[in-house]
């Protein structure tokens, strides 16, 4: 086999398909969010807005994040010098476990180096610990929840998006006996729309299975405390585990699970994805365990960030766009073509030096590829203006009309 010209080809399909990533080259400015600097092939630098980041509350720019992790930094240095089984465990860790288990009232939490490995390395793990488990997935339910649940070996279903009449069909057709969990999330972050955590919650209760959600684009940004969706809506005590970052609203890095004592005891003994990783630096621990008890007293910025969503939706809708609004955070512009969202993207940075990364599948599905904007508390009126100015012009005036956008 010729593997390179195999390469080439996949390669090439996805250009000829208009889905071929590119990575263009940012650097933050610490204190100027959502400030960067766009570094251009042939090496000329740009200013630019980012409009696209996760960074959802601009934490990653906190002086009380900083500085927590200058002083760990100086305290540890870089490393964590190996896995959490050997000699990878610090105080840093332990500290920010024992916050992620306060933020959501439960017993223990169980820290990953990324949320995608904490649903991966639980979901594989949980049919090891209850032999004959059946896994009930969203169909719509991010890519790491898949993955765990695709490798553990186990019995799995997937349940239509949202529709809890086919999630009860799926388990009446199962033996009542059999060990159940069900997985979904709070808020699917490419249409914004919310999980029945409360719907869900009770047929859970009255089939005696097990519930796992996904939160990581809501902890931080909803709740009292940043707990999420399910501490907004009071039913935390009810979900048996908890997967969340510290990489969006917190700004920093590192997934984990919060569950029971024993639930936390069981992944943390049998997972290889936690057993057999190096621990996140000390430094980042540090960075986000104080991003965390942070943002448990700042309601103000998850007010903000909400108003700034509800005003970018409010603006763009004013256009006649078409974006999907479920009333989350999330403002996704359905633009419904590979290669037209490519180039309004394209020119948004080129033409405006706005930084907002096409959507495509199999991100979300073919036909609805879109731009997805992430407005937060750190994009003033001068940014929220220089976007909706923007996205009117390509939008009525470009090359592409109106029609051919919608699709």
């Amino acid at each position: 086999m010729d593997y390179t010209k195999q390469l080439e080809q996949a390669i090439d399909r996805l250009h000829e398909e208009g889905r071929y990533r590119t990575f263009i080259d940012i650097e933050r400015r610490n204190g100027q969010f959502p400030h960067a600097e766009w570094t251009q092939p042939d090496g000329v630098k740009k200013d630019i807005t980012v409009w696209c980041g996760n960074d959802y509350l601009g934490m990653g720019q906190n002086p009380v994040v900083l500085n927590a992790m200058h002083e760990a930094l100086e305290q540890t240095g870089a490393g964590s010098g190996g896995t959490r089984n050997i000699s990878g465990t610090t105080v840093y860790h332990k500290r920010l476990e024992a916050e992620i288990a306060d933020l959501h009232h439960k017993e223990a939490a169980l820290l990953f180096t990324s949320a995608y490995i904490a649903n991966d390395a639980t979901l594989s793990t949980l049919p090891k610990l209850f032999p004959g488990l059946i896994i009930y997935s969203d169909a719509l339910n991010h890519a790491s929840m898949i993955e765990g649940v695709r490798r553990n070996g186990g019995a799995k279903r997937i349940f239509r998006h949202n529709d809890v009449d086919h999630l009860r069909e799926l388990i009446a057709a199962d033996d009542p006996a059999a060990p159940k969990l069900i997985a979904f999330e709070s808020i699917y972050s490419m249409d914004g729309d919310f999980g029945p955590i409360e719907a869900i919650c009770d047929l859970a209760d009255e089939v005696g299975a097990l519930t796992y959600i996904d939160e990581v684009h809501a902890v931080g940004m909803y709740g009292p405390r940043g707990g999420g969706v399910a501490e907004r809506d009071n039913l935390m005590h009810r979900l048996d585990i908890i997967n969340g970052t510290l990489a969006k609203a917190y700004g920093v890095m590192g997934g984990y699970i919060a569950a029971s004592e024993k639930m936390c005891d069981a992944i943390r003994s049998y997972a290889p994805g936690f057993i057999f990783t190096t621990s996140l630096p000390p430094a980042v621990a540090a960075g986000a365990a104080a991003s965390v008890a942070f943002l448990k007293t700042a309601p103000e910025l998850r007010e903000q960030h909400q108003q700034q969503a509800k005003i970018l939706k409010l603006r763009l809708k004013g256009l006649g766009l078409p974006i999907i609004d479920h009333g989350s955070h999330i403002v996704p512009v359905i633009v419904g073509n590979p290669v037209h969202t490519k180039i309004l993207s394209d020119m948004l940075l080129e033409q405006h030096g706005i930084y907002v990364q096409p959507i495509n599948f199999p991100t979300v599905p073919r036909g609805t590829e879109r731009l997805r904007f992430t407005p937060s508390p750190v994009h003033g009126p001068r940014e929220m203006d220089g976007l909706v100015h923007a996205m009117d012009g390509l939008w009525s005036h470009c090359a592409l009309n109106r029609a051919e956008l919608a699709g």
